[in-house]
């Protein structure tokens, strides 16, 4: 999907991207290094607590067995694997355990990277023991099984959200690359169609003496340039244009004079125009309904068939053009009335005409309806 983006598309892409995970990362890091801190306190707090309660239980044992004279079984604690334990008489010299190294008796609790060590003298000298040391060598164990768990989940947070993030990407510039695609088409539509007419013109002028079949086609081509010079005025210049006072317009006259611009293009194509239409005056701007009717009668020439047919009807304040022209497929129906869609390639057109005729019904409570049957026909349904 990158690989389609323009240079502008990519970089808004990445920036994006960058943008979103460089701060997916920074609050993840920070909410995993507040978390690390609070499960070490939560740790180190458990493990003195735990220390402290072996201690206070052997020193409680050693007063107890020396008042009873029974015997001590020391092996019961020195055999446990999440800690050592050595004791030292008055002056400060081991009697047995299996702590190594020196330790400082001046202090009463040594905490460093590698070991918590507690130093207790409630034994009071029964059985000939002064001090108690204990020492954990199960905490950094622990904290180094906490952060490895840590990374690990940190790890696979990042780039489940790595994968949000660019499917999110994705999915922002989607609107934005279909626009763009969009308006590419349009541009080549555009062009195509104010070729044909430009290139009729030209070598219908050529020469000195022009025939009528000559004048006729310049006139054609003229007045279709005109049209959508018209459409593209209204779609994209219409804010800047000053509306016209709306007055009540009386609809069946204006149909006529319009059909009499359709005369030509409708012979070409030896199609038949038939009109039933009754008087009805309608408060609705005089170019606005030029353009809503025009667009709806010029796309049932367009794609309609040689030999076809067009029923315009205008009666209980209800105008429906109906055409045998090539209709258009189910599916499609629903996005006809988007600027620049296009229901088929069969004829030129940049798809405007519809989108016109929308937003002109909607500004003046026109509802317009569609009904269409793939290669038999299509009806439009104006409802004033």
């Amino acid at each position: 999907m990158v690989i389609d983006l323009t240079t502008t598309e990519k970089n808004t892409f990445f920036r994006f991207l960058s943008l979103y995970l460089g701060s997916a990362f920074i609050l993840m890091a920070l909410v995993a290094f507040l978390y690390f801190q609070n499960e070490k306190t939560l740790y180190f707090d458990l493990t003195k607590s735990t220390m402290q309660n072996v201690v206070s239980k052997l020193s409680n044992e050693i007063i107890f067995a020396h008042m009873r004279g029974t015997n001590f079984n020391q092996n019961e604690y020195l055999e446990n694997s999440d800690y050592k334990l050595s004791f030292y008489d008055e002056n400060q010299k081991k009697l047995f355990g299996n702590i190594d190294q020196k330790v400082d008796f001046d202090k009463r609790f040594i905490e460093n990277d590698d070991f918590i060590m507690i130093i207790d003298n409630s034994t009071v000298g029964h059985l000939g023991i002064d001090y108690i040391v204990i020492k954990d060598t199960s905490f950094t164990k622990k904290i180094d099984k906490l952060m490895g768990k840590i990374i690990v989940t940190f790890i696979i947070s990042f780039l489940f959200i790595s994968f949000v993030g660019f499917y999110l990407a994705k999915l922002f510039l989607k609107p934005i690359k279909q626009e763009r695609e969009k308006l590419n088409n349009f541009i080549k539509d555009t062009t195509h169609e104010l070729n044909t007419p430009i290139s009729a013109i030209l070598m219908s002028a050529e020469g000195e003496d022009l025939n009528s079949k000559q004048i006729e086609r310049i006139k054609l081509s003229a007045k279709r340039v005109s049209e959508i010079y018209k459409d593209l005025s209204y779609v994209f210049l219409r804010k800047d244009v000053k509306s016209h006072e709306i007055e009540e317009l009386d609809l069946a006259f204006l149909i006529k004079e319009q059909l009499n611009y359709f005369e030509p293009l409708a012979n070409k194509k030896k199609i038949e125009i038939s009109l039933d239409i009754e008087k009805f005056f309608y408060k609705i701007e005089e170019d606005e309904f030029i353009r809503l009717f025009n667009n709806v009668v010029s796309n049932a020439v367009k794609y309609n068939k040689i030999n076809g047919k067009i029923e315009i009807s205008l009666k209980n304040r209800v105008l429906t053009v109906k055409d045998t022209g090539i209709g258009i497929e189910t599916p499609k129906l629903k996005d006809i009335f988007n600027r620049y869609y296009r229901a088929t390639t069969e004829q030129g057109g940049f798809g405007i005409g519809l989108n016109i005729v929308y937003e002109i019904g909607k500004k003046y409570n026109i509802k317009v309806e569609v009904e269409s049957i793939y290669n038999q026909g299509t009806t439009i349904t104006l409802r004033f």
